[in-house]
């Protein structure tokens, strides 16, 4: 098809078409849906995902990137389908402004491409939208970090950030072969499954946010060092950095990986404290 289109992989675009259809089908299982669910679909290529989920009959909203799929999706592969909408462009863009003009949909998947999966999955997680149901094919080691447990080699800002409202967890790794071109890299499925409560308060989750860039932001600095350095420093100076970490019992030595869950809210709901005063 791409021969005949005259169309070709795009390497700026981090192309890789999910050849394998029994992945794909357990790609839709995974993603658990229901027949009339509103799904969107980042990233569909020429449509090989998007048929198994129209089987499902749902309302699939498709967000491509790369025109001469585009063309292919609307004019020829679901010309005719009514239940599917293609929004083309940039999903970084197209999609923030989508959920602010349609709202939340019940589900989200994609073989998102390598070089903007964890940007884009960072945005939604970011995001006041919360869909009960998130499938992604990403890279191996990007999965690890979003599934990691607290004081493992993977424990990052980015598993804190996938875990805050979601219960990630991978689903299955799938072989290069499985993709045209095959990629360089190792890739696994993971579904993020909604919490009934999310783990951070809505009262200290600006400062959670805060907290979890700052803290981060060079991994080889204790944690009293990044804050001071970074925008919490700023805010409330050397004394109240100091505050925080007295009133949360924590050792000022400590690097960012060494924290769990409890004592990243105890940082997160001191800050938010000394800010209110």
């Amino acid at each position: 098809m791409l021969a005949t289109e005259g169309l070709s992989m795009t390497k700026k675009f981090g192309q890789n078409f999910l050849l394998s259809e029994a992945v794909r089908q357990r790609i839709v299982t995974a993603l658990d849906v229901a027949e009339g669910q509103n799904v969107w679909e980042i990233g569909p290529g020429i449509g090989a995902l998007t048929t198994l989920l129209l089987a499902q009959k749902v309302h699939l909203t498709a967000f491509e990137i790369d025109y001469g799929f585009c063309n292919i999706l609307s004019n020829q592969a679901f010309a005719d389908e009514k239940n599917f909408k293609l929004i083309s462009g940039d999903a970084l863009k197209t999609l923030p402004k989508a959920l602010e003009e349609i709202g939340c949909p019940d589900r989200i998947c994609g073989n998102l491409p390598y070089n903007v999966g964890s940007v884009l999955i960072a945005k939604l997680l970011e995001s006041s939208y919360r869909p009960s149901v998130m499938v992604f094919t990403l890279q191996k080691e990007v999965v690890n970090r979003i599934c990691a447990v607290e004081g493992s080699k993977d424990w990052s800002s980015f598993s804190l950030l996938g875990q805050m409202d979601y219960d990630p967890s991978l689903a299955f790794s799938i072989n290069s072969g499985a993709f045209y071109p095959p990629p360089n890299v190792d890739s696994s499925v993971v579904v993020f499954r909604l919490r009934k409560q999310s783990r951070v308060a809505d009262a200290i989750r600006p400062a959670f946010m805060l907290m979890l860039r700052e803290l981060f932001s060079q991994r080889r600095k204790t944690i009293k060092n990044n804050l001071l350095a970074g925008k919490v420093g700023s805010l409330i100076g050397k004394e109240g950095v100091s505050a925080i970490l007295a009133q949360s019992s924590l050792d000022p030595t400590l690097r960012a990986e060494a924290l769990c869950w409890e004592q990243f809210l105890a940082l997160s709901s001191s800050l938010s404290s000394y800010l209110a005063k």
